[in-house]
């Protein structure tokens, strides 16, 4: 019996050309016809022979054979559903001949950019509601930062990208593009300096942490975060002040006498600038402060950068008093609820913290300093200046308490300064450091306005 052929020759009706049809070897069926370009039956035949031992040609690639062949027609005539894609694809993964795929109307398939600029969208990113209903710290001052590093730097760069195309090589792609990053700097007399490692790593983790949290929301299938390599580089110190001259700045006449308690209350408390700014008159103990809050310009009253309530001891009875006197003067009227630190114009406001920075600056420059030195001076020194002086004199758990820093790791950071003089020395003078800094102000006129 003559063996059949595993293929069939045949002419349409009013095509000069004959088809070959090859079998499914699996299945037995005849796949799609193809033009031979032969128009007898016999060079047809020996067409079809050719293709079968040869493979079939393509127009853009080489030649496939027989079972390549049956296999691509077979995936253009299914009906695949969404589970047969996903299988083929992972399958594709596992052989590593794919990387990444998209399935159409997939949590993946979105744009990228779109998806980080929700992502820090303080009202409505699932991410800040997830913080905010779980007590985790997350304020809108924050998330503004953050949005502003996705549309410098993630957006430009990533620009028509979908959510779930993006790779672990993308991200390193995109670390390298800071690597040589300038900033301008001033207003008026404009400066460039290379970009800090600490600005660096703060853009990278603006979409690093939108990424990771996808993948733990099972929106991508990769965590494409994992072996990324941060900027390392010593961070710009800042700069805090010897005590003789600390001493002798609160000694000058200030322009504004708020400015000058709030800067004697942070050298004296370690207090951050926005939880002086939120003291109200319910904050003031007899001998101590109760830190509830913080504040700044975006997100107003919030909780403190922690998140945590604690209790600042002042055992400086001419602060409290002082601080007394400050809130009764309240130009908007007193109550529990009013500002410590009042604003001159709103009453629903403190004072702005730039001013704090202003008045010691010019507090510096009247006490001999030139301009140029004056500006690695800043409020947020006093942090430092006060870990520093009393790392010595209490435990790390005490002074974690007072200061409110939430890691060790933080509390060496703001006492890493060099201190001169010897170990009894710094001791004797961290004994006096602050008491004795502080002027007599019995009798003072508050003075306000810069």
């Amino acid at each position: 019996m003559k063996k059949p052929l595993p293929f069939s020759v045949f002419k349409r009706a009013n095509r000069p050309c004959y088809v070959v049809a090859f079998k499914n070897p699996q299945t037995g069926k005849y796949l799609t016809p193809i033009s031979t370009r032969q128009v007898t039956e016999s060079a047809a035949i020996q067409t079809a022979f050719e293709w079968f031992r040869d493979g079939i040609p393509q127009k853009d690639s080489k030649a496939v054979d027989i079972k390549r062949y049956t296999l691509r027609e077979m995936v253009k005539g299914a009906d695949l559903t969404p589970d047969d894609v996903g299988f083929i694809i992972k399958e594709l993964q596992r052989r590593s001949i794919l990387k990444t795929a998209i399935l159409t109307g997939t949590k993946q398939d979105r744009d990228f950019g779109e998806y980080l600029t929700n992502f820090w969208d303080f009202d409505n990113s699932p991410y800040v509601k997830e913080k905010l209903r779980k007590n985790h710290g997350i304020h809108r001052r924050y998330c503004l930062e953050q949005s502003g590093a996705i549309e410098r730097h993630w957006k430009p760069a990533f620009q028509g990208r979908l959510l779930g195309s993006i790779t672990r090589q993308d991200i390193e792609r995109f670390v390298d593009t800071l690597d040589n990053t300038i900033v301008t700097i001033g207003k008026q007399k404009t400066k460039t300096r290379p970009m800090s490692a600490k600005r660096k790593n703060t853009i990278i983790q603006a979409g690093t942490i939108a990424l990771s949290w996808a993948f733990n929301k099972e929106i991508i299938e990769k965590d494409v975060t994992v072996g990324i390599t941060w900027f390392s580089g010593k961070a710009a110190g800042r700069q805090i002040l010897t005590p003789e001259l600390a001493a002798a700045v609160f000694k000058i006449q200030w322009k504004d006498d708020r400015a000058k308690l709030a800067n004697m209350l942070a050298m004296v408390t370690g207090m951050r600038a926005g939880e002086i700014q939120a003291l109200r008159v319910q904050d003031l103990g007899k001998d101590c402060l109760y830190v509830h809050h913080s504040w700044n310009r975006q997100d107003g009253l919030k909780t403190t950068k922690t998140n945590e309530v604690r209790t600042v001891e002042v055992p400086f009875p001419g602060i409290i008093q002082d601080l007394l006197t400050l809130a009764a003067s309240n130009p908007h009227g007193q109550s529990m609820d009013g500002y410590v630190f009042w604003a001159e114009q709103m009453a629903d406001k403190p004072m702005e913290q730039e001013i704090f920075n202003r008045q010691l600056r010019d507090a510096l420059k009247q006490a001999g300093m030139s301009k140029e030195s004056v500006r690695v001076y800043t409020f947020h020194g006093w942090r430092h200046y006060f870990t520093s002086y009393m790392r010595e004199r209490v435990n790390e758990k005490l002074l974690q308490g007072q200061t409110g820093h939430k890691t060790l790791e933080m509390l060496n950071h703001y006492s890493g300064h060099r201190l001169s003089g010897d170990r009894e020395k710094i001791q004797a003078a961290q004994i006096e450091t602050f008491g004795g800094l502080l002027p007599d102000r019995s009798g003072a006129v508050m003075r306000v306005g810069a």
